[in-house]
Order: C-alpha cells, then structure tokens, then sequence
C-alpha cells in the first residue's frame, strides 16, 4: 500500500513542496528512509515511534519505505517528523482521511507526541499557496505566521492527536490573524527618537537625505561626538515597511530561526550592527550548510558597521558585489541559493588612529604615513559604493546643556517618505530600481540632468577639489535626492553644492 503526504523544504529563503512517499509491503520488519536525508531527519525514527506510541497508534510492523521526492534535492530540518508520522499512519490505516491531496504538513515531534515549531514556515505557506494547497498544517507556536499568508488555510496544532483529529474529522477552525494591528504595533520611534540627539543639525540633515535616496554613508567623527547614537535612530526616519517588504524580511528570520517569539511578522525596519571581529561568512552569508549572514539580514533595513577600519578587509571586500546587486549567492556543489540583500550601509570610523582630526602641528597627533595606513584598510571600490561622506564635529557644552528639541523622528520622515513617493513615481516601469541610489550609470545620466551653472559648478569642483571620477555618478543621484526633498523636478546649483560637500574622504589633501 502507497501514501504519499505532502511537506516541503526550504531553500534560501523560498521553500520547495516535497513528497514523503511511504510504502508497506509484507516482509521481514524493516525502515528505510531515502532521498537525501540529513542526519536530523535520518533520525526521525525514532522520535516518531516515540510519539506515535504515546499518542494511542503505534509504528507500522512491516517493510516500509519513506522516500522524499524529489530525492536529489538534500533535506535537512526536522519538519519532516510530522508528515512522516501522518504517512506511516495512513499506509498502515491506523489513519483514513481523503484530505492528503489539498494538505501540506509541517512539523518536529516531540517524544511524548506534542510539535514543536520550526524555522521557515513562512516561506512554506507561501509556497503551499502558490501550488494550490488548500490547507497547511504547522505547530501551534508557528500558527500566526504561517497565517499571515491569505489564501490558504491554516491549522495549528500542540499535539499529534489533534492532527490526527482534524484529518479525520475536520475538528477545528483556520487560524486568522489581523495583519493591519501587527503594523499598528510598530513603536520602535517611541523607543528612539531624533529629537535626543543635540546639536549636529548638518549630521541629521545629511542622514535625512540618505534616508530619502536610500543611500549608504560613512560618518567621520571623534568618539563621542554621537555617531552611534544618530546611526541607531536611522530606522525611525526611514519610510514604514510595506507588506511585501515585511514578508520578505520575514523570510530570511524565519529560515535563520531568528523570528522572535510570539512574533508573526517583522514590521520594524530591520537594523544590524555586527562586531568588527566578524568573519566573511557570518557578514555575506555561507557555511556548509548555507544561511544567511548580516547583510541579509538587514534586508530592507540598516546594516551598521561601527569602526569601519577595523574591519578585516577581505570582510569588506566580499560585501561589495551584493551591495551592488542587492542579493547574495552561494554556491555549493549539490545546490546554490540566494538571499537578499537590498540594505542601507551606514559606516562611522574615526578621522585619524589617535581619534581625532588630522592636525599637522600637533606632535602627539598621527603621522602622515600613519594616517595613510589607517585610511587604506578602506579599498577605494569600497568606498565608492558609499555615496555620503558626514564629517562629524563634537557638541559644544552649550548644545549638549540645551533644554530644546530638535525635530522628532516622525516629522524628518514625513519628509523622507514624500520624497520617496516621487521616486517610486518616476521608476515605475523601471526594474529593480526603487529609489535614487539603486540607478545605475545610464539611468542617472538620463534622469540626473544639469544645467549649465549646475555643470559648471561640478566640474569646477572636481577639478579644483581634486574629486576622483568614481565621485562623479555619486554626487548626481545625491543631488537628485536633495531637488526631491525639496519638491524640485529640476537640480539646481544648491543641489550640487550642497552634494559635493558630502564627498569630503575623495577630496586630494584631505589628510591637511
């Protein structure tokens, strides 16, 4: 006799439906798994005879044979330990249901017949739903976020028996969850707010502009001087997460098993901030088994590396190809995936190794040979994909004592996002380009046009500034940013002027 039960794989961050085919025929008692099984599922074994045995059914006596297909696609994870257990029970009729055919399963057994969640249900509900799937059955902890996916039915469960229920007779209702009260939720600029910050009103104005293009800055200061704590407040400015972008940075947490408990949806601008002592593959992504590293998992969000020159420099050398392509790949021999990586990079590094401006006179200051070396741990192909320079001076006693606010977060973004609007209005019908620093060099000569004083100015302070050429694309889409912060459909002079002072580490001399 034949069951086949359907499950699914995830790979990357999307999920690939899966058949667990069981097969019992007379014979010596004998378990066979096939397919590719990991070690974790190879061990399902037992765990399931466990369950089955504490949940009034018992292990089929006979030859049986479990194959997932499609078998040269590897499978790993424990979600498999459900529809296995549901599969053994059919074939051996200890089971009888008609709802296998429209059902997807998911889920690890405990010993005593109870599920335990999973990492990746997300991705899997949408699969199910693009494949058709009428219902997915999942764990009770991985209910609401398996049912943030419409158009599918979802089913949740604490133990074996309940599942076993519900197959046979239909007991329960498909868990609902109100998506619109998850987003209401989001009170990360009750937490965090610019209006803290003192002072440092150009460092606010200049971190306004990159939050309005989507552009990836660096910040040059003396600790102390707020760097950090204006980089942490960068997700509070930047525009709400749609839903698609929610799901989407969802997935990569859900597969990486880093969705926080309870939680159903990420709906807060991610924002990550890795220790300088990180390796390559924990930054980009990879292993043996492939997952996603911190420039993936600021998706949609910030990726902020403090010290930016103590980063090891292969480190920063392998973000460069997926922050020009917005993905990761990985490659190895049976499979490759890919992860996104759409982020904003917010770098800050100190202007010299003392900590301190270069100053020539001073003789307990850097050296310049010393000030080269620390300045060249940055490559210049990775700082040209860093559109804004932000000089960062200390606060004054005068600013720092002061009793009033600046602008609070939700008033700089009001601005941001209506300056995102008429990017998402020019772009449409361009692909993978929504907003102004995801242009590529055609795209920004064609929607970046100067006029005359305009072109005279940048070509006078390239010329006179010492600014390399790869500056050049920089300061048009900067530029662009600024004409739409200020509802401008042309870029004026002030634009440029206002761009070019954003490129103080291309300057030549700039070490005094």
């Amino acid at each position: 006799m034949l069951s086949r039960v359907y499950s699914a794989a995830t790979i990357g961050v999307d999920a690939k439906i899966i058949e667990v085919e069981t097969n019992m025929s007379s014979g010596m008692p004998k378990y066979f798994l096939v397919g590719l099984p990991d070690r974790a599922v190879s061990e399902s074994s037992d765990r399931i005879e466990a369950a089955l045995s504490n949940s009034d059914a018992s292990f089929p006596r006979g030859r049986v044979t479990v194959n997932l297909a499609p078998a040269d696609l590897p499978k790993e994870g424990s979600a498999f330990d459900l529809p296995i257990a549901v599969g053994l029970l059919n074939v051996s009729r200890q089971l009888k249901t008609d709802k296998l055919d429209s059902t997807l399963i998911v889920g690890e057994l405990a010993l005593d017949g109870k599920l335990r969640p999973i990492n990746g249900v997300l991705p899997v509900a949408v699969e199910a739903q693009k494949q058709g799937m009428e219902n997915i059955i999942v764990p009770a902890d991985n209910g609401p976020e398996a049912a943030v996916v419409e158009g599918i039915n979802v089913y949740a469960f604490e133990k074996l028996v309940d599942v076993m229920a519900w197959l046979e007779d239909d007991v329960g209702e498909p868990l609902r969850v109100d998506i619109d009260e998850m987003f209401s939720k989001n009170g990360q600029g009750e937490i965090l707010d610019f209006s803290d910050v003192r002072g440092q009103e150009n460092v606010k104005r200049a971190l306004e502009v990159a939050a309005a293009g989507g552009h990836n800055a660096v910040m040059v200061g003396p600790p102390g001087s707020g760097k950090t704590m204006m980089a942490r407040r960068l997700p509070t400015i930047l525009p709400p997460l749609t839903l698609d972008e929610a799901l989407e940075t969802t997935k990569i947490h859900s597969v990486s098993g880093l969705l926080p408990s309870g939680k159903a949806l990420v709906t807060q601008r991610p924002f990550r901030s890795p220790h300088h002592t990180v390796s390559d593959v924990a930054l980009v992504g990879g292993g043996s088994i492939p997952m996603p590293g911190e420039i993936s998992m600021a998706h949609n969000g910030v990726l902020f590396l403090d010290e930016l020159p103590e980063f090891k420099r292969s480190a920063l050398e392998v973000m460069r190809q997926p922050l020009e392509d917005g993905s990761v790949s990985i490659s190895r021999a049976r499979m490759s995936v890919s992860y996104p990586s759409r982020i904003m990079l917010v770098a800050s590094m100190n202007p010299s190794p003392t900590g301190d401006w270069y100053d020539a006179s001073d003789p307990a200051g850097a050296s310049p040979a010393q000030m080269q070396r620390y300045l060249s741990k940055i490559s210049g192909p990775m700082l040209d994909r860093i559109d804004l320079h932000i000089e960062v001076q200390k606060v004054s006693y005068e600013e720092l004592s002061s009793k009033s606010k600046g602008e609070t977060s939700q008033e700089i973004r009001e601005r941001v996002v209506e300056a995102r609007e008429r990017q998402t209005q020019r772009f449409l019908g361009v692909k993978g380009v929504y907003c102004n620093a995801q242009m590529n060099t055609k795209t920004s000569r064609k929607i970046c046009k100067l006029d005359d004083s305009s072109s005279q100015m940048l070509k006078k302070a390239i010329t006179s500034l010492g600014l390399s050429a790869r500056a050049y694309d920089r300061i048009l889409k900067v530029s662009r940013t600024i004409a739409d912060l200020e509802h401008s459909e042309e870029i004026r002079p002030n634009h440029v002027a206002e761009a070019i002072q954003y490129r103080s580490l291309d300057r030549e001399g700039w070490l005094g």
